[in-house]
């Protein structure tokens, strides 16, 4: 048994040589990304519905108003939600005539995703003098008029986080290396900390013509961290840029119904690649930024965008340079062509086309070195999902994925994939709904002379989307790793959700090189299992708070690699969000 452990021992040594150089990026960001602090920002919006509260005995004036407001909101289901976007789409609708009020709520859905519920009152149509703070009117609007919007944004943040037995108590073995260690990491016993930020800044839109939008978006996020968290036990904040893009939108509808729009973009802002499969964590979080759980960075260094879309079509091209940390910086940048529709209202379909023209970030082989870089990764995916039709509508849901990887510069061939299927009962009591889901992101075979081993990029977004297993997902990212997944989702109010998770993690292959370096050379395939409870409460639009407890237990891979000396993490966090 000594010279078992002894040898272990030696090999995860080697392994720490290798895979904290340039690799390491991936593995800092596994370690972010649980909490999903914006409930709201690119969720898939899964109905919209437009009410009049007032509704005219006159039908026709009815159906008009509710054409008109339907016409200019523009959002319809199967996109992503976007704030900003309907803000600046209602202040369009509000000088349709005889709509004398628009505001909006949002809903949990079923499936994880949102409802929209448009009220349109009835009246006068807006004064011609404008609203707005300049013109005597309510915060956060600062101007409204002839088609120009103009408000703050302002998002207050603060979350306490614990962990027990952080890295299973052994900080020492599964931090070795790592370039965000400083000072004290979380470990055996009992650590907490507190985060908090501010994002606060302006947006806008003007028309250029009849259909024809300038929009611009700037602002800035203070963050701080104080305790010990799971890198550090340093004090720590930072104030630094987040959005600064702007961009041009049109588009128009015929008279038989058809849409079609356009939006081009540029600047510092936040993308997520359809589900985040791919691509969701365009910013990094932690070290001298701090913030590390609180997620308050997303924001790219730059985003060049272009979306077209006719109907349930849209086309979008993009070329990404993501905000990494300093520290860590592969200088890695990604270009690709994503395409979606819906052949029918509940099934959305999309393919997608991911290079990375430029990166320092290195790939290493089993037998040493290096076995090539990022530069010139070629990843080809598709995907489907299918939901229930409908607000309220019960049934099916389910959906899949299938991704390749290849290199233009040396041998790879690396592939992943997911499956889910669910069921839905929004009329039963708590309108439960309950899936299971198995996902799979391939390893390096040792025997080979190609490369397979799964690169994540920047998968992610929260725990109910890439980021598998609230603890797990930060000692073993979404590579060499096959997670299973049993998830409930139950409504005890209208506006509180209970997201209870079961997980079981296993090795795709031995060979984890490029992985956390105690877990190098694995003896057998169990990672670990974890069990986790979210708790959400939508208080209003403005008010969220949100809180998770997760206990996760390592496997024989784990106490085999920690030599007997690991032990059951458990986690809680907290956090309440107010944004307006």
């Amino acid at each position: 048994m000594a010279r078992r452990r002894t040898g272990l021992a030696l090999r995860a040594a080697l392994a720490g040589l290798l895979a904290f150089v340039p690799a390491m990026p991936g593995a800092v960001l596994s370690a972010q990304n649980v909490a999903g602090t914006d409930p709201y920002t690119n969720e898939v919006i899964e109905t919209v519905q437009i009410r009049i509260a007032n509704p005219s005995q006159d039908e026709a004036l009815n159906d008009r108003i509710e054409d008109g407001v339907r016409r200019a909101v523009s959002v319809f289901p199967g996109e992503r939600f976007s704030q900003q976007k309907l803000d600046f789409q209602l202040a369009q609708a509000r000088r349709i005539r005889d709509v004398g009020g628009l505001k909006y709520d949002i809903e949990p859905a079923a499936t994880g995703g949102l409802n929209i519920i448009v009220e349109v009152t009835i009246g006068e149509t807006a004064a011609p003098e404008g609203r707005g703070m300049a013109f005597g009117g309510k915060f956060p609007t600062l101007y409204e008029k002839d088609g120009t919007y103009v408000r703050f944004k302002l998002d207050l943040f603060g979350l306490y986080y614990s962990n027990n037995n952080a890295w299973y108590g052994e900080p020492d073995q599964l931090l070795a290396g790592n370039p965000l260690v400083a000072g004290e990491p979380a470990g055996e016993g009992y650590d907490d900390w507190v985060e908090a930020y501010a994002h606060y800044g302006i947006y806008g839109i003007t028309p250029l013509n009849e259909g024809t939008y300038v929009y611009a978006g700037v602002s800035a996020i203070t963050a701080a961290s104080v305790g010990q968290e799971l890198f550090s036990d340093e004090s720590r904040s930072f104030t630094g840029i987040e959005d600064a893009y702007v961009g041009i939108v049109g588009g128009n509808t015929d008279e038989d119904g058809n849409r079609f729009s356009y939006n081009v973009t540029a600047g510092r802002q936040r993308f997520t690649l359809a589900n985040g499969f791919l691509i969701a964590n365009t910013a990094a979080n932690g070290s001298d930024r701090a913030a590390l759980q609180a997620n308050a960075r997303w924001a790219s260094d730059f985003l060049g965008l272009a979306r077209l879309r006719w109907n349930n079509t849209m086309l979008e091209v993009f070329y990404l340079d993501p905000d990494e940390l300093p520290i860590v910086d592969s200088r890695t940048s990604y270009a690709g062509v994503n395409l979606e529709f819906q052949p029918s209202a509940n099934l959305t379909v999309g393919t997608s086309f991911v290079t990375s023209p430029e990166s320092d970030f290195n790939y290493f082989s089993p037998v040493g070195g290096i076995a090539g870089t990022r530069e010139g990764l070629r990843v080809y995916d598709a995907r489907f999902n299918y939901v229930p039709n409908g607000p309220g509508a019960q049934g099916p849901f389910f959906g899949g994925e299938i991704a390749f990887q290849d290199n233009a510069n040396f041998d790879m061939s690396a592939h992943a994939g997911w499956a889910e299927v669910g069921y839905s009962f929004p009329r039963a009591k708590w309108s439960p709904a309950i899936s299971y889901r198995v996902s799979k992101f391939s390893g390096d075979d040792p025997d080979t002379a190609t490369f397979e081993r799964w690169d994540p990029m920047l998968s992610g977004g929260t725990g109910e989307q890439w980021v598998q297993g609230a603890n797990h997902f930060k000692v073993v990212q979404n590579s060499n790793v096959i997670a299973h997944r049993i998830q409930g989702r139950l409504r005890p109010m209208r506006m509180i959700e209970l997201v209870p998770q079961l997980w079981a993690f296993r090795a795709d292959s031995l060979n984890n090189i490029g992985g956390n370096p105690a877990l190098t050379f694995l003896s057998d395939k169990e990672y670990g299992y974890e069990a986790n409870m979210t708790a959400k409460w939508f208080a209003s639009r403005n008010l969220y708070v949100h809180g998770h407890v997760a206990y996760t237990w390592p496997g024989d891979a784990v106490e085999a690699a920690l030599a007997g000396a690991e032990k059951g993490w458990l986690s809680t966090m907290l956090f309440v969000r107010y944004a307006f």
